[in-house]
């Protein structure tokens, strides 16, 4: 059963791309002759065209990857089952996910690579761009806080990924070196990345690291020194290498596990369905803010007209970029699904693992047993690597965006100063967990955001005369989730009396109902004409 609903999954998504996918690039008007932002204002820092359109998906995907697309999946199949979060993992990563992502880039590209707050004034206005770009810069310090207390904490439960998580950042220095100074062919550079990379997992499975009871304290500087450093040098150095390199690594967990689950065609232990309403409330809007990046995200938003937009040669990759990333995405969070519920033995299992350990490691312990088969006892180990690979890869991209958001807002060409203000605030959210205060409403701003971009998107395209309805259908429909969710929340923590949540659900709703009050205005002004 496993395997079935594997491959309809997989024919499903690649379906998509090539019919749906070339559809809406249509409509966004994907012109190949067009010269991109990457090569109009090429600076050798932040715009630098990729040397090859692989090595900027790699990119593109290593940073909207991360934890979420595991995370998400695994949990909402505990609270609500696997039947209806794989159906909207699939449908939301084609018809919401895919068109949010895609549409990004190319509003960004089309408007010379700003952020896509910084294109909300064009399309919306001053006011309305310096109120999302507030909104995006306290989100992104928010996920740098939290991705460098999870990887910390990562390095701390299990000292063997050290070496290979670390390493590949300086396999990547040589990797870039070798690639555009030396001009050494690119598959041969490859292969010599990838293969030391192999030997440090090797390495570091025999040699863990650690430094006792300030382990985590140690780890955290280290991380914030390292997101300041990455995000500040130019691109092609780090960058655009180590998450090409990257790439491999989550391709590589993408086959073995899809193949695992094809040899072993292990029986689905868990419920399809648990119940309407779960401990974290209905199964509308709850389980689609709780699979968030699995089907579509608002911080991939970020990434495509943060630092992909600067780096894309030409519109002819876009498509593959920009859609086929989110498809690959949510391949990634089915794969996370389907080992769950296909390697754990019972819905108690997962909920015992999720109570002591968490989600990450309920999936390393599905992908573990269902490429036994293939990777014998280092399978739960290799999941973990190549997770944390990606949670690496997205807090340093959403360091270097949330520089270029502060830039844009404050008017400066300063890289030192606005870098060094995102890291502390986000070391200070870090240090002893303060971010666990205000990471229940991430989810749901981050769907808001989703819903903001599709808006933004939807009047870009209503300027240019062009469909707007597959972009404004999905953007009212997330916004209607977002908003539902952040009322249930609303009155979840009033009864709790979590008063510093209940004040930041009021502001996201008077954000949502201020940015929908601004969009109706361009559309009637649209139509009065």
């Amino acid at each position: 059963m496993s395997a079935i609903i594997s491959l309809a999954v997989l024919s499903f998504l690649l379906a998509a791309y090539f019919f749906y996918g070339r559809f809406i690039s249509k409509i966004l008007g994907i012109d190949p002759n067009r010269k991109t932002p990457a090569c109009k204002n090429e600076d050798g820092v932040d715009y630098v065209p990729a040397k090859n359109w692989f090595i900027l998906f790699g990119h593109h995907f290593a940073s909207i990857a991360g934890a979420a697309p595991i995370v998400g999946p695994v949990v909402a199949v505990a609270l609500w089952g696997w039947g209806p979060s794989i159906l909207w993992i699939v449908l939301g990563s084609v018809f919401f996910g895919g068109i949010h992502d895609l549409g990004a880039l190319i509003v960004s590209v089309r408007n010379n690579g700003k952020s896509i707050a910084d294109i909300t004034k064009d399309v919306i206005s001053q006011r309305a761009k310096i109120v999302f770009s507030i909104f995006l810069i306290l989100t992104l310090i928010l996920i740098i806080a939290v991705f460098v207390y999870i990887c910390a904490n990562t390095f701390v439960s299990d000292p063997r990924i050290v070496t290979p998580s670390l390493g590949l950042i300086f396999i990547a220095l040589g990797f870039g070196f070798l690639l555009y100074r030396l001009k050494v062919n690119q598959f041969l550079a490859t292969i010599l990345g990838l293969s030391l990379l192999a030997l440090l997992i090797l390495i570091g499975a025999e040699f863990p690291i650690s430094f006792g009871e300030n382990s985590l304290e140690i780890w955290m500087v280290v991380l914030l020194g390292y997101s300041f450093i990455a995000s500040i040098i130019p691109v092609h150095i780090l960058l655009q290498p180590r998450d090409y390199l990257s790439c491999f690594l989550l391709f590589a967990g993408l086959i073995l596990g899809y193949l695992g689950i094809f040899i072993s065609s292990p029986k689905i232990n868990l419920p399809a369905f648990v119940a309407w309403n779960s401990s974290s409330g209905w199964l509308w809007p709850m389980l689609l803010v709780t699979i968030a990046c699995g089907a579509i995200s608002g911080f991939h938003s970020l990434v495509a007209g943060g630092t992909t937009s600067k780096q894309l040669s030409t519109e002819r990759h876009a498509q593959r970029i920009g859609y086929g990333a989110m498809l690959t995405e949510g391949a990634l969070a089915a794969l996370a699904l389907l080992v769950v519920i296909g390697g754990l033995s019972s819905i108690g299992q997962l909920n015992a693992i999720l109570k002591n350990a968490g989600p990450i490691e309920a999936f390393g312990e599905g992908f573990g047993n269902v490429t036994k088969v293939i990777l014998g006892s280092i399978g739960g180990l290799f999941a973990v690597t190549v997770l944390n690979a990606f949670v690496l890869t997205t807090l340093d991209t959403a360091t270097r965006i949330s520089k270029y958001l502060l830039e844009e807002l404050i008017g400066t060409k300063n890289r030192i100063f606005p870098t060094l203000l995102i890291v502390s605030l986000s070391g200070w959210l870090a240090w002893g967990g303060r971010w666990k205060q205000i990471w229940p409403l991430f989810g749901t701003s981050n769907q808001l955001l989703a819903s903001f971009t599709l808006l933004i998107i939807s009047c870009w395209l209503l300027l240019k005369k062009r469909n707007f309805w597959v972009t404004i259908v999905p953007a009212l429909f997330m916004l209607v989730t977002s908003v539902g969710a952040l009322i249930y929340k609303f009155f979840t923590f009033y009864k709790d009396k979590e008063y510093l949540l209940l004040f930041i659900c009021m502001a996201l709703l008077a954000l949502a109902i201020y940015m929908l009050i601004d969009v109706i205005k361009i559309f009637n002004k649209y139509f009065k004409k």
